[in-house]
């Protein structure tokens, strides 16, 4: 089941299209990472999807309810968290938890147990005496993530979570987004720190200059681009003569030389293609070997492949 359905989602800015006829979903239960760079059209399309922008034509559904014709009930199974935290001043955590529970209308007993497990969640039990203003850029990024999730919401879009956190809080709010998956959460993030989508995404969504270019599973994407398997071949000497003997070969797609001598990057036309019949023929043409490595592809070499770096 898809937890999320965009289709034909576009966005007009009196006559610019900051988000163009995109079209992709979310399988429930996953983590998705949406990528592009800064003016891509990510956080139009995320608040959106959080009803606060109407979309000039298009859709999406979210846990089974129409963006255009539900958003009530979209934001009852939705937690948001925009890319800037709202704090205030001369409250403490627990109360700034308190005060949002009575926006969702909690009564009493299931405010002080609600809080207390979101706390426990979000490891903030020990600051909720410190007023919010005095805590960490780290731990207001916690307490945003902590009202996101007051009202136990099935879907989460949180946009930039991770922005300007030391190594230490990233790699912490890394752990909280596998255990909130753990609860069977679907996540929607934005981020710039690809490696760390990497490690936590099932899936991605590439949008430039606000059309989509790539979207699925990261090693379906690869499979997707031509040439994804790519292997460094390394030889004693004469590497412009193994490159035209490479180039001969119909299973390659491309062949160059790299700066350092004796060494050039072979790309498969795909996954079925072994690197073999390219040894084979080097050996035949008397060139020596003497080592062969297979490059994996990761989400920053597909970024770069897939992108142009152009905005909207």
């Amino acid at each position: 089941m898809n937890m999320i359905e965009v289709k034909n989602l576009t966005k007009d800015f009196n006559g610019f299209a900051a988000v163009d006829n995109i079209s992709f979903s979310v399988e429930e239960g996953g983590i998705f990472g949406f990528i592009g760079p800064n003016g891509a059209g990510k956080t139009t399309t995320i608040r959106m999807l959080a009803t606060i922008l109407d979309p000039t034509s298009g859709t999406a559904v979210v846990g089974g309810n129409c963006i255009v014709n539900e958003p009530h009930e979209v934001r009852k199974v939705l937690g948001y968290m925009p890319d800037y935290y709202g704090v205030y001043d001369g409250i403490t955590v627990r109360e700034y938890l308190d005060f949002f529970c009575h926006i969702y209308g909690m009564n009493s007993k299931t405010r002080l147990k609600t809080i207390n497990d979101v706390m426990e969640l979000t490891d903030l039990g020990k600051l909720e005496d410190k007023l919010v203003s005095t805590l960490s850029k780290g731990m207001k990024q916690r307490l945003c993530l902590a009202k996101t999730l007051l009202h136990d919401p099935k879907v989460l879009i949180l946009d930039e979570p991770a922005a300007g956190l030391d190594p230490r809080a990233r790699i912490e709010m890394r752990y909280l987004m596998k255990e909130l998956k753990e609860l069977g959460k679907t996540i929607f993030l934005s981020s710039h720190i690809l490696t760390e989508l990497e490690d936590i995404c099932d899936s991605v969504g590439i949008i430039e200059k606000g059309r989509l270019v790539a979207s699925g599973r990261i090693s379906e994407i690869k499979a997707q681009l031509c040439g994804t398997v790519i292997y460094t071949i390394k030889t004693i000497e004469d590497s412009a003569r193994a490159k035209s003997v490479i180039d001969a070969i119909q299973a390659v797609a491309s062949c160059e030389l790299q700066d350092d001598d004796g060494t050039v990057n072979v790309r498969m036309k795909d996954e079925t293609c072994s690197i073999n019949c390219v040894l084979k023929e080097l050996i035949a043409a008397d060139i020596n070997v003497v080592e062969v490595k297979q490059v994996q592809s990761n989400l920053e070499d597909i970024f770069m492949q897939i992108t142009k770096g152009e905005v909207a």
